[in-house]
């Protein structure tokens, strides 16, 4: 039987194995996105699980927002992303700072 703390500690390991992305790989930014994409999909886990194991259904509304709000960070990011490589032929973080006017 799958109980809570399942998918608590489920969602804990997704949170760390995003974080430490965040903090390990400062330079490419693509995976700088997927990382807080992840850290995002954790945290919608752990909505579901509570919603799920309480029996209400707000909880699970409430990732269809958080979700629509993912994607359109995720559009947002790799629209920089792409005029970044188009300005500097590079993906590089530390180079975003020659782009200031």
């Amino acid at each position: 039987m799958i109980t809570l703390s399942h998918y608590l500690v489920l969602s804990a390991i997704l949170f760390a194995i995003s974080v430490a992305g965040i903090f390990l790989n400062r330079k490419n930014i693509i995976v700088l996105l997927m990382a807080i994409e992840l850290m995002l999909l954790a945290v919608n886990m752990n909505f579901i699980a509570f919603s799920q194991f309480s029996g209400d259904l707000h909880g699970q509304v409430f990732v269809f927002f958080i979700l629509t709000v993912a994607a359109a960070e995720s559009a947002i990011g790799l629209a920089i992303l792409v005029v970044l490589f188009r300005n500097l032929k590079t993906i590089n973080v530390d180079d975003i700072g020659t782009l200031k006017g």
